[in-house]
């Protein structure tokens, strides 16, 4: 970090107190301090920069570099309430200022405008707590295309015939299509489906300060050493700190919202690096910590008025949680596509992302890429077809050969909020700061299951067409690991089964706030970090309009 930024006392009272820097909190912090607020950050992970970044698998995957480990902060989980949950790993998350946007495989579709209201169109479902937004797609669009201009993302607007209006084109062409896309875009059109260019958050062309995309070949879980990735490092967070009036704190591990006698949130309280305990003053603060942590804050932060969890009145602060269904079929073609090299997908199709649920017998609906995102050493311990030797002579050739023959198709798709879907706190389990650990309770709906594997005959169907000499897939099963956390404290207008209202408010707390993947009420269909981040920038406006009126220091 350098030493001219803006260093702010915890006892000075800033503007803005924002948990989080991730996809969210970084475009908060740019925007609000853009704005002319005074602005501090708490990132509960260190400050790396482009420098620290490898491609080192050991230190990066198994090491967790840039994601929360699971000595530290173990997780436990259960299928359903009634069940006693176990220690196991349970989610992933980026821990470390950019969070999860440093290391993520970069897709960034928009929602179309059937996720905003589809409650509406095709009515209840049983078991659920499906619901309408209380926004809609129009109300976002502006912040889609802010998010494409201002962050960076490569893409062809009218590319396909599904996508949603926009009001600009993409502000870069798409990145060169791959091996694993020519053959992906001519057996979909040999299918009739329409193959399309994927919208990507990694530069195509050099932007000031940031190099366009050199195909290393690690992105997915990696970080970007030249900045080609859209990440908020890379983006957001130094904007903001140019601004200066934002200060970013990494290594400080905030555990609790701190309220006055009358119910307003005063500030933050965080251990930092040697687990000192502070209180960061704020006159408001805004909680972007992810779908785990953000209900995880809430639910540390109980109070008189709120014993059940800070700005809990509903019981939903926790629930409803969306993973996004998803399946992998695999193929083996004759000749090398070295798909290994390069960003992980370069075409896509929109195809099902709504289906009809009378003629297929589920709801839901999805997008399939083509990819490669696997390294060497991921590659070797589950790329390989399911007869394949595990060691020894037939292991090594298959490995050899496979590696540069091999294609995924990825199929993304909804998954239906249960309000036992839940992140809650464990009874026992502690995490190495003696703070109650995150518990996971998922069972997936049926219907979310039945979709991703109709998904993946249809990908198998692609394979085929595409003359791929070996294809398998792997059956979607009920999911036991978090990767989207999604609608945890969801946005509604009714105080009684929401947690924020439309501007990101909480209902329960005039000057607290919350925006990341627990805002959503829909899954969408698997791809949710652009729509994080055009709600970021939404409710800095809204939020920046709140203060300039003085609605937050009453």
């Amino acid at each position: 970090m350098r030493s001219d930024l803006p260093k702010y006392k915890t006892s000075d009272e800033v503007d803005f107190v924002i948990i989080g820097s991730g996809a969210a909190g970084g475009i908060l912090a740019k925007e609000l301090s853009t704005n002319g607020f005074r602005v501090v950050v708490l990132e509960q992970g260190p400050y790396l920069t482009e420098s620290d970044f490898s491609h080192n698998e050991i230190e990066i995957l198994a090491q967790d570099k840039l994601t929360n480990h699971p000595k530290l902060q173990p997780n436990t989980f259960r299928k359903t309430p009634d069940e006693k949950a176990k220690p196991q790993r349970a989610l992933v998350y980026g821990r470390c200022v950019g969070g999860t946007s440093v290391h993520f495989t970069a897709n960034f579709w928009r929602f179309h405008e059937i996720d905003f209201i589809e409650r509406s169109k095709i009515g209840a479902i049983a078991g659920t707590t499906f619901t309408d937004w209380p926004i809609t797609y129009a109300d976002i669009e502006p912040y889609y295309t802010k998010v494409e201009w201002e962050i960076g993302v490569s893409g062809l607007a009218g590319a396909s015939p599904f996508d949603p209006p926009r009001s600009k084109p993409y502000p870069m062409p798409p990145l060169p299509v791959k091996s694993s896309g020519v053959i992906f875009e001519r057996a979909a059109n040999k299918l009739g489906w329409h193959p399309f260019p994927a919208p990507m958050a990694i530069l195509s062309q050099p932007r000031p300060g940031r190099s366009a995309c050199i195909n290393c070949g690690f992105c997915l879980a990696f970080g970007c050493e030249v900045g080609a990735k859209s990440s908020s490092l890379a983006t957001a967070v130094r904007m903001a700190e140019k601004t200066g009036r934002c200060e970013i704190r990494p290594n400080s591990y905030v555990h609790r919202i701190e309220t006055d006698a009358n119910g307003r949130a005063v500030g933050a309280v965080y251990f930092d690096e040697q687990r000192n305990t502070h209180l960061q003053k704020a006159k408001a603060v805004v909680v972007c910590a992810n779908g785990a942590e953000t209900p995880r804050l809430l639910l540390l932060s109980p109070n008189k008025q709120f014993p059940n969890g800070l700005a809990n009145s509903s019981g939903f602060v926790g629930k409803n949680l969306m993973l996004n269904s998803g399946a992998i079929s695999m193929g083996v073609f004759e000749h090398p596509l070295n798909d290994y090299k390069g960003f992980a997908v370069s075409r896509i199709f929109h195809d099902f992302y709504e289906l009809d649920a009378q003629k297929v017998g589920f709801y839901g609906g999805g997008g399939i890429d083509a990819r490669f995102d696997m390294t060497p050493i991921g590659f070797a311990m589950g790329g390989l077809p399911p007869d394949t030797p595990r060691w020894g002579k037939g292991f090594k050739a298959a490995l050899s050969h496979n590696f540069t023959r091999t294609m995924e198709i990825f199929c993304h798709g909804t998954s239906l909020p249960l309000e036992n879907n839940s992140f809650s706190l464990d009874p026992d389990l502690k995490d190495a700061w003696g703070l109650p650990a995150l518990r996971l309770t998922y069972k997936d709906h049926p219907d979310d299951l039945k979709l991703v594997n109709w998904l993946n005959v249809r990908a198998q169907e692609l394979l085929e067409a595409a003359g791929a000499e070996k294809k398998w897939s792997y059956p979607a099963q009920e999911q036991q690991f978090a990767v989207h956390l999604l609608g945890t404290c969801r946005m509604g207008n009714d105080p009684k089964t929401s947690v924020i209202n439309a501007d990101h408010r909480t209902h329960d707390v005039k000057n607290l706030f919350l925006c990341d993947g627990s805002s959503l009420v829909t899954s969408g269909r698997g791809q949710p970090t652009m729509t994080i981040e055009a709600l970021a920038f939404r409710a800095a406006d809204r939020i920046t309009a709140l203060a300039k009126r003085g609605e937050l220091s009453a």
